[in-house]
């Protein structure tokens, strides 16, 4: 009698929850919602550190992590949705509070305020510096998809300049010939692959065409993901965490 009850009982849960989808969340928007970022675990990123309060079990250099579910992954499948670069103000480590001074959209004309120190950090008149940065919004696929974004600085830009450029190549036919379609029209797998250069070694992005989307479904939210960020629904709260990976290696 106890298994039929139990049995019953949650099927009764069920409807009860699908006829009430959402209630109490009607106050929720995206600027709530913490987006995550798919970034690369670096040498020093506290993921990898068993003595850092966010160290990751099985976090290693080299894996991709998603920052709120803390996921790792050795290669990702991704649709992108919309493309952004914009120049992020920063306070040196140490004086600031982790969060950007302010964000300056990519026709700003505050670069040309700067100079280039030692370090190879852009630094402007007041003393912060500049960190050209590419935002990638995407829709992580899975069994479960996800919006995600991947920011890539520093070394990372030209991987970034050669996936729009696979982005943009992209050509179909349709009634009227040739066309580009969307960005959200392919799925890219994206892996790490190690890195140097005359400052150090790290791991950076490597990435290749996977597919055309062939799910309505996942087209559909990726466009939906697309057309949010486009119309600034969508809140990203840049961090300054102190990694050292392939975004923070020096040119």
């Amino acid at each position: 009698m106890n298994q039929v009850a139990t049995k019953k009982e949650g099927a009764l849960a069920v409807n009860l929850f699908e006829a009430d989808a959402q209630q109490g969340a009607q106050n929720i928007s995206q600027e709530d919602l913490a987006l995550p970022f798919l970034k690369i675990l670096g040498q020093l990123s506290p993921e990898v550190n068993k003595r850092d309060g966010k160290y990751v079990e099985g976090a290693e250099p080299g894996k991709i992590i998603n920052t709120v579910t803390n996921e790792l992954f050795d290669s990702i499948d991704v649709i992108p949705c919309h493309y952004k670069r914009q120049y992020i103000e920063w306070q040196d480590r140490g004086t600031s509070s982790g969060a950007p001074v302010a964000i300056h959209e990519a026709g700003s004309d505050i670069v040309s305020t700067t100079t280039r120190d030692k370090g190879y950090k852009d630094r402007l008149p007041n003393g912060n510096y500049l960190e050209n940065t590419a935002n990638h919004f995407v829709l992580l696929c899975g069994k479960n998809p996800q919006t995600a974004l991947l920011s890539m600085k520093s070394t990372q830009l030209k991987k970034s300049r050669k996936w729009m450029s696979m982005i943009m190549s992209r050509q179909m036919t349709g009634k009227k010939g040739p066309f580009t379609p969307p960005m959200y029209s392919h799925v890219y797998t994206l892996t790490t692959v190690p890195e140097e250069n005359n400052k150090g070694k790290w791991h950076g992005w490597e990435m290749s065409v996977n597919k055309q989307v062939d799910d309505i479904n996942l087209y559909n939210s990726a466009k939906t993901f697309a057309e949010s960020v486009a119309k600034g629904d969508v809140n990203v709260k840049h961090t300054q965490d102190g990694d050292k990976d392939g975004d923070n290696v020096p040119f």
